[in-house]
């Protein structure tokens, strides 16, 4: 077959080049029941060409639910894997997705979903945990990973996301490259940790969050690799929603509770390495940085999207390390427009590094995520709405919110619905589902107020949560759900977190029956 010049200048591991194929050449390697591994982190970097391959494959031969396969990503895929789910492709699915499609196979059913931390589930990928049925003593059977670039010795040059692609390769039995022409080569912004399991781990030697161990690419054994494909398809993120009064309004009060610290020697002046999750509040936060004067900024997180562009080219931010540069159609344009400068200011490591709790902990990370909900004490919901429903999965919000020096969950007072205009409160009496617990969370901020928990016993936490983070039309409900369940605690001699089992999920079981929290009347309880 005929193989393009730029495919030839990607590929420097001259032997590679007798093994190119077609995607449709591949399909007969892939059988149903197979344990598949992805490359990609948060939807960018994932293979292309191979899983629309096998997507056109079962559309023309009606294979809709027989040829399905347990896949593996770092967080989650493209639209590729959302195709997937709609052709009921997949049988079981980790640790975290994001799509309509996936999702709603999730709740249905339809995939099994396993829901784990990021720092922690390549590692106990490679631990055999997830593949125990297996009586061939295999793990994957094949790592499809999208590469922009092969380096002389055979190592793969990963794109704009590492994830758990260094785990993935070492426990794939064989190895599919699809490397992307349609992108520039990131060559030298890796930084790659290769997997060793207990006894034999050693700590990761990194004091600040530029420092590097020195590997660029991640090294394999070429006997492994069967195939390389041409990808000529980018990665494509939607649009941001652009800030509103509602997350300009957090920010606010984090930049000021920002200074604050500052002011009374909590924080240095440029702050410590800040972490911060996906999404509109996310982006808005950083955006605020961006109008807050703070300089020499440093960045250790999971993430990079749009808004980390205007920190770097105001000056402010110095340094960012993490394991995926998810950026727009727009957002990209602009890395690349500026490569030579952005390159040498970002690194992109593994996420079992980017994620790793004592790393976290030694670098003093400051930690923001976006929640569902949290209740009155501070414990928090990351994923199942009203206890049950999954949306996206845990990702590595607790890997920060728990090792981090401030844990920090922002997020709307309440979010309107057709049936209210104040809508569903993201406070609540109780958590219907807990993936942070009160021991994790230091701050909590809403476009209300910021309520600093730190030190507080958990009915004090309870009045500063409602008093500076609630909804107004919320307040007197949530104080008067504390009130009586102080008054029957005091008679029971529980006094310390007090709850009233039978009105705990009141808000949750009012809207769902009524299509509002704004509960009429609490049960009597003795």
């Amino acid at each position: 077959m005929t193989i393009s010049n730029l495919l030839k200048e990607r590929v420097r591991y001259l032997p590679y080049l007798k093994k190119v194929k077609q995607p449709h050449e591949l399909i007969p390697l892939f059988k149903n029941g197979q344990y598949l591994g992805w490359s990609g982190f948060t939807g960018v970097g994932t293979p292309k060409a191979v899983p629309d391959a096998l997507i056109e494959h079962v559309e023309k031969n009606n294979l809709q639910g027989k040829l399905k396969f347990n896949l593996f990503v770092g967080a989650s895929a493209g639209p590729e894997e959302n195709k997937w789910a709609e052709h009921d492709m997949i049988i079981k699915r980790a640790p975290h997705q994001v799509g309509k499609p996936i999702a709603k196979a999730i709740n249905s059913g339809q995939i099994k979903f396993f829901d784990k931390h990021l720092s922690m589930f390549p590692q106990d990928l490679m631990y055999g945990f997830y593949t125990r049925e297996r009586t061939d003593n295999k793990i994957l059977d094949y790592m499809i990973i999208e590469a922009t670039a092969i380096k002389e010795d055979g190592s793969i040059v990963p794109g704009p996301s590492v994830g758990g692609s260094p785990e993935f390769m070492a426990v794939a039995d064989k190895i599919i490259v699809e490397v992307n022409t349609a992108t520039p080569s990131f060559e030298g912004i890796h930084d790659i940790d290769m997997p060793v399991n207990p006894p034999y781990r050693q700590p990761y030697p990194y004091v600040k969050v530029d420092d590097r161990c020195g590997v660029d690419s991640i090294p394999l054994d070429p006997e492994k690799v069967i195939a390389i494909v041409e990808s000529t398809t980018r990665d494509k993120v939607p649009p941001n929603t652009p800030s509103d009064e509602m997350s300009k309004g957090i920010a606010n009060n984090l930049v000021e509770f920002f200074r604050n610290e500052v002011k009374h020697g909590r924080l240095p002046e440029n702050l410590l390495p800040l972490q911060s999750g996906i999404g509109n509040i996310a982006n808005a936060v950083i955006e605020g940085l961006t109008d807050a004067n703070f300089k020499h900024l440093n960045v250790w997180t999971e993430v990079l999207q749009d808004s980390f562009l205007d920190l770097f080219e105001n000056g402010s931010l110095d340094f960012a390390t993490a394991t995926s540069i998810r950026l727009t159609e727009n957002g990209f344009e602009r890395a690349f427009a500026n490569w030579d400068s952005f390159k040498n200011k970002i690194c992109l490591r593994s996420q079992v590094v980017s994620n790793n709790p004592e790393m976290i902990r030694r670098l003093g990370v400051i930690a923001m995520n976006t929640p569902v909900e949290v209740d009155i004490y501070a414990h928090a919901n990351s994923t199942n709405v009203n206890g049950s429903r999954m949306l996206n999965g845990l990702g590595g919000s607790a890997d920060f919110l728990r090792n981090a020096k401030l844990s920090i969950m922002h997020a709307p007072s309440a979010r309107p619905t057709k049936v209210d205009p104040t809508g569903i409160s993201s406070i609540v009496p109780m958590a219907s589902h807990v993936d942070q617990t009160e021991h994790d969370l230091d701050i909590l901020v809403t476009e209300q107020g910021l309520a600093d928990l730190r030190g507080l016993c958990p009915r004090d936490r309870a009045r500063e949560i409602i008093k500076q983070c609630a909804h107004p039309d919320y307040k007197s409900l949530l104080t008067d759900y504390l009130e009586r369940s102080e008054h029957y605690a005091a008679k029971h001699g529980c006094l310390h977190e007090p709850h009233m089992l039978k009105n705990a999920f009141k808000f949750h079981t009012n809207l769902a029956e009524r299509g509002t929290m704004k509960v009429d009347k609490w049960d009597e309880v003795d």
